[in-house]
Formats: structure tokens, sequence, C-alpha cells
């Protein structure tokens, strides 16, 4: 088997030529793109129930390796809002040791995935099905920031939405002002922020000012919780407040805190238990990351390798929970803000991990600070973002009505339940829509012999019809029943399928029937007009040509002469 090749992004961008300005362009994207990872990588490990450290981990590690292995030149990887509603419960159920090796059994199905060849596959998700899910995602994630958002004091929250947002509604007449008031002060600086200054980072600003506004209203005896208060590290037999700032010390995942606290303990069951949420973010992984290159080629006029990124995103996934880093895929937030910055190879992307390293080991006790309503904050835009909430109204109103039911079923069971079910059933629901649509391109009609002058002179012992369409399980029956209905006296048919693209095994096994009956009857079938592929599969199927029964002629005119040539006989 031809492997897909590795470093794909990076041989491309040799072939291309890299000089000083390609050089230029990535530094000037990577320190760009590198500001907006910090806050987001650490907002997001909060949200998916870890220490905010391991999503800055996630960028040291997997983002370079990514960048190294895979196959788009200017996707930048790294946590994502996507995962959040997949990864929360596998670290309310198993711990941080759970999530971390459920990341690796993900790297390996993705790596399995792109030796498999199946880069090309993931295009077939209907685009109902992706917008439903990813909308019903950014509800949850807003949702789950209402918390920090308030300043609500929660004890275990459930796993279920609606329990979720009923706990939530109950306890926000305990809202603390101090967080409220940085809660509307971030969303607005960010809403607004980017109108007036696009160069900056809107949150970049938004953090900046919330933290400043923290530390005021501290000051005036409004309590406001930060990330400092919430989140704490113990270095050199000492407990500090915040993120360390240090290096990842490298560890399995496996001698990590499970959900009791104790080491996580491995056995079959435990395997068995995290197979399901590891193809589901292999699956989720694999979607978003290369619809992301997608992204980023119509952007840049380029083309990425689809099996080479998967593998590049296995190989990121498996390595990096070594090193304390949770689930990491492609980020198109982050990867358009990478191609406008002026990135040209996957240079750009390793020099964001350096820049977040930078960051880490210098800033991490200015980390302390930020509110966790400013985080929060932040993590509402992202859902918003996500969510496409004016273009899936859009969709509502002009799409098909089989397009709006797929995105609405997918999108209310994201929401109520999880994101594995609902595209599981999206997919079945497009794909039963979709075969409907395809059979009623196929039908069976009587050829008039008015239209068809070379048919005109038969006697009345010959039927004509025509198919038009594959034959497949959804339409063959239908297609095929239609042959059986015409007058008793007619001992020959003709069937024109000069316009049968394909036909299925459901279709061979009707048609035999058709035979059958036909031979019983004591009725010649001529078919006429057949493609290579369709006399192959009949062949194949053992439906050969049979004199007195059934004739293969390449067009009407030869079904004319032998139908003649059958009923000369009777008619003598």
């Amino acid at each position: 088997m031809r492997l897909p090749p590795l470093f794909a992004a990076f041989r491309q961008s040799l072939r291309l030529g890299y000089g000083a300005e390609a050089l230029r362009g990535d530094l000037a994207a990577g320190l760009t793109v590198g500001i907006i990872a910090i806050p987001l990588a650490m907002a997001l490990a909060i949200a998916v129930g870890v220490a905010p450290q391991h999503g800055l981990y996630t960028v040291l590690v997997a983002a370079p390796l990514i960048a190294l292995t895979g196959g788009s030149r200017f996707n930048v990887s790294g946590p994502t809002a996507a995962f959040v509603v997949i990864l929360l419960p596998i670290t309310q159920q198993f711990g941080l040791g759970g999530l971390l090796l459920c990341t690796m059994l993900a790297g390996a199905i993705l790596i399995a995935l792109g030796l498999l060849r199946a880069g090309r596959l993931i295009a077939f998700i209907p685009y109902p099905v992706t917008l439903g899910f990813t909308a019903g995602i950014g509800i949850v994630i807003a949702t789950l920031q209402i918390k920090d958002l308030f300043g609500l004091e929660l004890g275990a929250q459930p796993q279920h939405y609606v329990e979720q947002l009923w706990l939530l509604l109950r306890s926000l007449p305990q809202a603390r002002a101090g967080d409220a008031l940085v809660a509307a002060i971030c969303l607005a600086v960010l809403i607004l922020w980017p109108r007036w200054v696009a160069k900056i980072p809107g949150h970049l600003v938004a953090l900046t000012v919330g933290a400043l506004a923290g530390l005021a209203l501290e000051a005036f005896g409004l309590p406001v919780a930060t990330l400092g208060e919430r989140f704490s590290y113990e270095l050199d037999g000492q407990v500090l407040a915040g993120i360390p700032p240090v290096l990842p010390e490298a560890v399995l995942p496996w001698h990590l805190p499970g959900p009791d606290g104790a080491p996580l303990a491995l056995s079959y069951d435990l395997f068995r238990q995290l197979l399901g949420p590891a193809f589901a973010i292999a699956m989720l992984g694999a979607i978003e990351s290369l619809l992301c290159a997608v992204v980023a080629d119509g952007m840049t006029g380029s083309s990425h390798e689809p099996n080479g990124e998967l593998i590049g995103q296995g190989i990121g996934n498996l390595v990096a929970p070594l090193f304390g880093g949770i689930t990491a895929t492609a980020a198109i937030a982050r990867s358009a803000a990478n191609v406008r910055a002026g990135a040209f190879s996957p240079l750009a992307a390793i020099i964001h991990a350096g820049v977040v390293l930078l960051a880490m080991l210098w800033l991490a006790p200015l980390f302390s600070y930020l509110p966790m309503a400013a985080l929060a904050a932040l993590l509402v835009m992202v859902a918003w973002n996500m969510s496409e909430a004016p273009h899936v109204l859009h969709v509502l109103r002009i799409a098909p009505r089989s397009d709006v039911l797929v995105l609405l079923t997918c999108l209310v069971l994201t929401v109520l339940f999880d994101m594995v079910l609902a595209v599981g059933v999206g997919l079945l629901l497009a794909a039963g829509l979709f075969i409907r649509r395809m059979s009623e391109l196929t039908d069976t009609t009587e050829l008039p012999r008015a239209q068809r002058a070379i048919l005109q002179d038969m006697p009345a012992h010959v039927a004509a019809y025509a198919i038009r369409g594959p034959l497949f399980f959804g339409a063959a029956e239908k297609a095929l029943n239609a042959l059986r209905r015409f007058n008793p006296e007619v001992r020959v048919v003709i069937v024109d399928i000069s316009g049968v693209p394909m036909l299925d095994m459901t279709a061979l096994a009707a048609l035999e029937n058709v035979l059958v009956d036909y031979r019983r009857l004591g009725v010649v079938l001529i078919l006429s007009g057949s493609s290579a592929p369709v006399r192959l599969k009949l062949r194949r199927a053992g439906i050969h040509q049979l004199p007195g029964h059934l004739h293969h002629v390449r067009d009407l005119r030869q079904a004319r002469a032998l139908a003649l040539r059958l009923l000369a006989p009777a008619q003598a």
C-alpha cells in the first residue's frame, strides 16, 4: 500500500521557493497567531474541565508536530471549541488521565484513517449535518459559560444539558456583580474593538481591560474570581497560584489522576469505554482539520494533502498527551488569521508555538490576574462565531425542507444529547432523504411510437419501454415492476437502458425475477443500448444472452430488426 506523504506541506513550501520574504511572512503570522492562541488555549482547557496549562501544553507539543508532519501549509492546530462537548464528559467521567488516554486513542485512529486514505471521504458528509452540529456545539459552549460570566458557585454539574440549564437558571439569583460587570465590559470590547482597530487582536485588548477592571472592582469591594484563585500548582514543595512557568514533563496518561484522584488503572473495560469517545474525537478532528485546510486553500489558491494531514493530526494527538496536552485539531479562526497575517509555510505554526512557550515562561504570573469572567466572555464570542447563527437562519429560509430537517435534527440532538448521536442520526437521515431523491430520478416509461419513428411500424405484439436513471436498491423495484404491466398479447418487450448509468445487486435480483416471469409467459426481453459497465455487471451476475428469452442489442434499430425476426414464425 502506498503511504500518504509525510511532510507534504513543508515539501510543497520548498518547491515553491522559500526566501527572505516568505520568512518575514511566517514570522509576522506566527507572532500574530501566537498572541491569539494564548488566552484561547487556556480558556478552552478550562472549558473541558482541566487546568489551563494543559491547553498551553497542547499548543507547545501538538501544534509544531502537526505543522511539521501534516499536509496543509496554513493550518494552525491547538485546542478548539468544537471538542468541548465531547471532552468535558470524558473529563468528568474518567479524569485527566482518561482524557489524555482517550486523546492518544483518537490519534491512533486518525493515523489509521490517513493510512487507509480516507481523507477524501470526509467530503461526503452533508453540509446540513456539519452546520447543525457546529451550531449545536456553539449553543452548548455558550451555556456552559453562564457559570463564570456571573460568578456562580455551583456544586457538581449534571451531565445532561437540560439539567445543567435548569441548575444555572436556579443559581442566577446568586450572581456576583463584579464578575457580571467584567463579563459585560469584555463582551463589549470583543464586539466593538474589531470595528475600530482590526490590526490588534480584540480578545487581547478585552482580556487586558477585563483584568484592569477586575482589579479596580476588587479595590471597591466587589470580588471578582480570577484564574489564580481557581487554579494552582505545586513547585519545589510549594503550592502556588495560577499556572506553572515551566516546561511540561513527560508522563504516561495512566499515571495521572482518574475520576477519583488516584492514578488511572489500565484495563480492557477502560479501553472499551474510551473507544467510542475516541472515535468521535477522531472523526470530528478529521472533519474540522480538513474543512480548515479547504478554507485555507480557498483563501490562498493552494492545495493540501488530506491523508497526510490526517496522519499529521494523528501524530500530534498521539504525542501531546505524553506531555499533558489535550486534544488538538486545526482551528479555522487561527488558520484564517495565519493566512491574513502573511504566512507562507508551516513554519508560521511552529513559530506560533514558540510565542506561546515564551509567554508561558515569562508571563505566567500575570495570567493569575485574568478574571474567569473575561475568559468566559472570550468563549462566548468563540461560540457565537462557531454557531454561525446568521448563516443558520439564512439556510433555514432558503434550503429545501429535507435539508432543514437534517440541520435542525443535528442541532437539537447535539444540544440535548451529544454530538456523536447527532452526527450518526444526521447522516442516516441525510442518506435516507438522498436515496428518496435519487429514486425519484429513476423511472420507466413506455416508448410512444409517435415519437420513435424507428418503431412506428411495430406490431401490437411488441411493447417498448425506456428506463432512465440509476437502478439501485431505492429505485430498482419500482422501475422494473413497470415492465410487468403490458397487454397479454405482447410477445416481445424492448427495453432501452441507455439512460441507466449503474445498477446494484438489488436491481440485478429484480431483473432476474422479471426474466423468470417472462419465461413463464413466453415473452422475450430485448435490452437495448446498455453501457459497458452495465453489460459487465449483467455478465458477472449471470444474466447472459439466451436465445428465445433474453437478447442484448446495441440500439433500437437492431432491437426492431430482432423483434421482427422473432415474431416472423408466429405470424407465418
